[in-house]
């Protein structure tokens, strides 16, 4: 794919995010868009964002469970960057009508207090080099028409990302066993589902460290400070204004939001 059409895909997913108007799969219009060139676009519309003033505070990543690799026919996850602009203080509320068609996620979110740079990184690397975990929520939406996405839609589309709220608890990772770490996710009060840290690549930690080393290719290093949310613990949840959505991971603490 030469840059003009690179360029001119980029410019597609910042005018469908801008004017909340979703546009048909890549896949569809580029059937032989590689991984590769999905990642080079969305570099793109990061740095379209960062030259517009937004700033860059962390990574995520995404279709960590085994279910979502199967279902998109891929081995590995995927990642997005996370805006300054796209995160939200618990308390706050998100408007609904400032998305297209939202859905949510229970995660735990690493804070980095050394860089961590690939290739080699270890779990062990990721918990010696993390200040600590908190409690999460991540707000996906897709500028992909109806949600029907391959892995190249959700990868230029920055890995489906919108929002993430974060709790306002610190545990420290040493000690601590994250594959146990367990999570209710709630929705309007009732439990719509619950998981353990185990469901994340067998440990969150161990996919920050698959993030960091997925980076080095791109000559990408995770920064000190930087907000890396691990994957989501359950089924992303559809919701809509009116929703107030609580993930309660028992002693780290909760987090929660309203839709209004």
């Amino acid at each position: 794919m030469d840059e003009n059409r690179l360029k001119v895909l980029a410019e597609m997913f910042m005018k469908a995010e801008q004017m909340r108007k979703p546009i048909p799969p890549l896949t569809e219009s580029d059937p032989e868009i590689t991984v590769d060139e999905a990642y080079r676009i969305q570099l793109r519309v990061i740095e379209m964002k960062k030259s517009s003033g937004q700033v860059v505070v962390g990574k995520k990543i995404g279709i960590t469970s085994r279910a979502m690799q199967t279902m998109l026919g891929v081995n590995e996850p995927d990642y997005g960057h996370i805006l300054d602009g796209m995160v939200v203080m618990e308390g706050e509320q998100i408007r609904s009508a400032d998305l297209i068609q939202p859905r949510i996620e229970g995660e735990l979110a690493f804070i980095l207090k050394e860089d961590l740079k690939g290739p080699g990184v270890t779990l062990v690397d990721v918990i010696r080099c993390s200040e600590g975990i908190i409690p999460s929520l991540e707000i996906i939406d897709s500028r992909i028409l109806d949600w029907k996405i391959k892995l190249p839609d959700t990868v230029a589309d920055n890995a489906s990302s919108a929002r993430i709220v974060l709790g306002g608890k610190i545990a420290p990772t040493l000690g601590l066993d994250l594959r146990t770490v367990g999570m209710v996710l709630e929705k309007n009060g009732e439990i719509a589902a619950t998981a353990a840290g185990a469901a994340v690549l067998g440990n969150p930690a161990q996919a920050v460290a698959w993030l960091a080393n997925k980076l080095a290719v791109y000559g990408i290093t995770l920064r000190k400070g930087e907000v890396i949310l691990s994957g989501s613990l359950t089924a992303a949840m559809p919701v809509s204004s009116g929703d107030f959505i609580r993930a309660d991971f028992g002693t780290l603490g909760d987090v929660k939001i309203k839709f209004a």
